[in-house]
């Protein structure tokens, strides 16, 4: 390959009019003919079509092409099309180099047609530097376990393990919580339809437990993962309940029996809970768990247990996995208004929040169904409900919640309102965005009942000496300002990253977009993969999603990661970093600097070394910049390729 006569092929886009309305592509193309080894140039009207890749094959099989040049587009969509289309007719993947033309010239130079031309230029030529020095390099592959780990168990994680479980894998279903169900548990109804949420989430609850493809490992947490696709090693803390869940019968008599009582999380501090306590009638699994911090040590649990299941002295347990893909599922909160007494949130009884709300309306929640206000638990007549709270606020978090406030809202306004009809709402809102499908439809409802929506954002709200609340607001459709008096003021708080995304980025190694969630591979074309191979996001681990994008998610990590299973093995890409160990000094900066944990040090003494897990590289770069020794080296990035592309940065036409 060493004495291989270079023959490069140049094709030039001309996208439609995204590159060909403001870059001259036939001056580039001539002028891509005049560069060194340069064979043959072609211009396409749209490249990445059918037509334009058959193009390419034909010019590199009539050509003898061993180098191909694309100046088209932007390479973290297109590139694997056309390494693929290269590969299809002998030509290694390896060998072909993208100039991006549109992203970096017609698009930002729309207005200078002459300077996006010449950058034009400038680009393909740099790219035929690059391209002179290209070296054919093999892919691997690594075999993949069949055992799959869905963290979380929220409507997401729940149908990203029934989709597995069916399609006969084993799945280890990891829940934080003594119960699977997620935020869903606690709703009372969900928007559009206002269908009943325990009545659909309990069947789907009950299907999870079923399977027997998936184990649950509730009130547990995935502590460390190690390894690469196909084959993670993961690390799961259970922790513990106090009691035996083999033999406990979750007949509730130990809650029953405990003299403690604690405000309970799942109805939003509004209620009580005991100190052993079963999270919810419809909690999967249907068993107890105790509280230690809040128990006095009376016993009265064990002696109300006939079945002799409370275990005082029960430590974590510590569990190994091996399994061969994840999914993350890991759910959201809700925006805590507390720390900034939003609207007087903390300060006044009667501002509560949505979730607050929620479980007031519920019928199993801590009134029975009944709304009533936390000042003098009297049902409020007008009620009014501020939407965007903690989110489009530059002072808090500038992104939308995807609209699920603005549902949450009309859904809460509309089922009082049907329940009392004899009550009065305004929905206090900067737009409504009811943008999927039935949310319109549930507006215009919400309209017909009477429900009031002033289109403002609240500046002041005050309290009376009743109890009651004065908001403030200007109706921008109106041009008025307005201070409406409320019984009730309900938050509709926008959604956050919880810690488990926290966590979760850190462990996995999985980088957060500006909002904190999550960030998928690319929004568009892979939007439940990640830049780590063989972990996958579902649901609000993502972003502000509502329950039937979410489970869609969820299936779609399922169908995702099946690519893997099913093969058996996954392709390993030839970029990866490589170390020369006669110049490796042992310093361990590429240990410390690689975000994806590449490197590691083996060995004692005088045999100690890098090694170099290769399944794991993204081939990023970063251990080749740190490296004092210059021991590392980037392949299909070596230093040579990219000095010859900064080298011709410096070169015009008519000489250097």
């Amino acid at each position: 390959m060493e004495n291989e006569e270079i023959r490069i092929g140049v094709f030039v886009c001309e996208c439609g009019v995204n590159i060909g309305g403001y870059v001259d592509v036939q001056a580039v193309a001539d002028y891509a003919l005049t560069l060194p080894d340069v064979e043959y140039v072609k211009i396409n009207k749209f490249t990445c079509a059918d037509s334009g890749q058959a193009e390419i094959q034909i010019g590199i099989k009539e050509h003898n092409l061993n180098r191909v040049i694309v100046a088209a587009c932007t390479p973290r969509t297109h590139e694997p099309t056309f390494r693929a289309c290269c590969k299809e007719v002998g030509v290694n993947p390896y060998q072909f180099e993208f100039v991006n033309i549109r992203d970096q010239c017609s698009w930002i130079h729309m207005w200078d047609r002459e300077g996006a031309t010449a950058k034009a230029k400038d680009l393909v030529r740099m790219g035929v530097a690059r391209a002179r020095l290209l070296e054919p390099l093999e892919e691997s592959s690594v075999p993949v376990d069949q055992n799959v780990l869905v963290i979380g168990a929220g409507v997401a994680g729940m149908q990203a393990a029934i989709d597995f479980g069916d399609m006969g894998y084993n799945v280890y279903l990891v829940e934080k919580e003594p119960s699977i169900g997620g935020r869903m548990a606690r709703f009372d109804k969900v928007f559009p339809t206002n269908d009943c949420s325990i009545c659909i989430l309990g069947p789907k609850m009950v299907e999870v437990a079923r399977n027997k493809n998936i184990n649950i490992m509730s009130y547990a947490e995935v502590t460390d993962v190690d390894g690469f696709v196909g084959n993670f090693e993961v690390t799961v803390m259970h922790k513990p309940r106090y009691l035996d869940t083999s033999i406990c019968t979750g007949c509730g008599a130990c809650q029953e029996a405990c003299p403690v009582e604690v405000p309970s999380e799942f109805n939003e501090n509004f209620g009580i809970r005991k100190a052993i306590y079963i999270p919810f009638p419809q909690a999967v699994p249907m068993r107890a768990v105790l509280d230690k911090e809040n128990c006095i040590g009376c016993k009265a649990c064990e002696k109300a247990c006939e079945a002799g299941a409370i275990r005082y002295d029960q430590e974590p347990i510590y569990e190994k996995l091996k399994v061969g893909v994840i999914t993350v599922a890991v759910g959201m909160d809700a925006f805590d208004p507390l720390p900034h007494n939003n609207y007087g949130y903390g300060l006044y009884d009667n501002v509560i929040t949505t979730m607050e709300f929620e479980r007031l309306l519920n019928a199993a929640g801590p009134t029975g169904g009944h709304v009533v206000r936390p000042s003098d638990a009297v049902e409020p007549i007008t009620v009014g409900f501020i939407n965007c709270v903690g989110s489009r606020d530059v002072n808090e978090n500038i992104y939308c919640s995807g609209g699920v406030c603005c549902m949450f809202s009309i859904k809460n306004a509309q089922l009082l309102k049907e329940k009392r009809p004899e009550t009065n709402h305004y929905v206090f809102y900067m737009d409504i965005r009811a943008t999927m499908r039935g949310f319109e439809e549930a507006y215009n409802r919400a309209r017909d009942l009477g429900v009031k929506f002033i289109r403002g954002k609240p500046v002041e709200i005050t309290e009376m000496e009743n109890g009651n609340l004065v908001v403030r607001v200007e109706d921008t459709l109106k041009g008025e300002i307005m201070n409406v008096e409320v019984d009730l003021l309900v938050l509709g708080t926008g959604l956050v990253p919880n810690q488990g995304v926290r966590d979760m980025g850190s462990i996995l190694k999985l980088p957060r977009s500006t909002d904190n969630f999550l960030t998928e591979l690319h929004p568009k074309l892979a939007p439940v993969d990640t830049t780590t191979d063989g972990v996958f996001v579902a649901g609000c681990a993502a972003g502000p999603r509502d329950v039937a994008y979410s489970t869609a998610h969820g299936s779609a990590t399922a169908g995702r990661a099946t690519r893997l299973l099913s093969v058996g093995s996954a392709p390993i890409m030839g970029i990866t970093a490589r170390i020369n160990e006669d110049t490796c000094v042992v310093c361990g900066v590429c240990v410390d600097k690689c975000p994806y944990g590449v490197f590691e040090i083996v060995g004692t003494n005088g045999d100690r070394r890098v090694n170099v897990v290769e399944a794991l590289c993204k081939g990023c770069g970063t251990c080749v910049t740190a490296c004092p020794t210059g021991a590392l080296e980037q392949s299909h990035f070596k230093n040579d390729q990219i000095l010859a592309q900064v080298k011709n940065v410096l070169v015009y036409e008519g000489g250097e």
